[in-house]
């Protein structure tokens, strides 16, 4: 039987953390260059550039190519899931957050005399542009193999 703290020793599974730590503070610094402020609120919220969820996934499935074997099951699931996600990130979730801009919108429009309307207003970003996702994926793709690298080079 394992220990629950085994999990500390999980190689792959740190490696697509890292990546998505690091997609998560470049979107602070993206965002604050490109608004001149700071706002905290983009490490928790969807949406941004780069992708997190694709970083992630990303880092995961090279993760488990580089460690099991490119052509094992457990990276052909790490890849499939992988691919959901990003599919999901740049089509359902973008699509719902343009409805949700929308409804807003006529919200907005045909219900302004009654401010009891917009207290509950739709999440707008939820989704990713192609360009954030394929972003995150780099950086995924990137860190796994930088981490790869530097774990076979570094002494023992």
């Amino acid at each position: 039987m394992q220990d629950i703290g085994d999990i500390f020793y999980n190689r792959v599974l740190l490696v697509a953390l890292v990546a998505c730590f690091v997609s998560q503070g470049l979107k602070l610094i993206f965002e604050f260059i490109k608004h001149r402020k700071l706002d905290l609120r983009v490490l928790v919220t969807t949406g941004g550039m780069p992708s997190a969820h694709s970083a992630l996934v990303t880092a995961l499935a090279a993760g488990v190519g580089q460690t099991i074997g490119w052509s094992s099951p457990d990276f052909a699931l790490a890849a499939v899931v992988a691919i959901i996600v990003m599919y999901d990130a740049t089509g359902v979730r973008q699509a719902a957050g343009k409805q949700a801009r929308i409804l807003n919108q006529m919200v907005d429009e045909l219900f302004h005399e009654k401010p009891e309307f917009f207290q509950d207003r739709l999440k707008e970003l939820l989704g990713h542009t192609p360009l954030q996702v394929v972003a995150g994926s780099v950086l995924g793709a990137a860190i796994s193999c930088l981490a790869s690298y530097w774990l076979t080079k570094a002494p023992s």
